[in-house]
């Protein structure tokens, strides 16, 4: 596993700012998607084919690549519906994780491991 520093952390957010953008807007239109298609797909017997459904199943199809693609930059997606990224860091001999949230500007929190967003502390 690899750990950030700060600076390594925010140097990345100019790469994962647009993908994190990307990924906010895919995963509201397949929310959009599955609420307009809910009854059909709910439905057992109805043949869900049809432009719609393709158009979701890309949607979920792009929603897959951008988080490998996020994560393959060696931060963790902790929270999709917020846009909440952790970057593995150590602290005074332990583990935590810089957190940082779409639209913050840069890093300026971190939280244990098992603590999470509500135990946000300024770095």
């Amino acid at each position: 596993m690899r750990y950030f520093s700060v600076t390594e952390a925010n140097g990345l957010l100019p790469t994962l700012k647009p993908l994190m953008a990307d990924l906010l807007a895919q995963r509201a239109r397949a929310v959009r998607s599955r609420h307009e298609l809910g009854p059909i797909l709910d439905d057992m017997i109805s043949d869900v084919g049809g432009r719609a459904a393709s158009d979701m199943a890309l949607d979920f199809m792009a929603i897959e690549r951008l988080v490998e693609e996020v994560q393959s930059h060696g931060c963790v997606i902790k929270d999709l519906n917020a846009g909440l990224l952790d970057f593995p860091s150590r602290r005074n001999g332990r583990d935590i994780y810089l957190c940082w949230r779409y639209g913050e500007d840069e890093i300026t929190h971190f939280h244990d491991i098992n603590a999470g967003f509500q135990g946000r502390q300024p770095v």
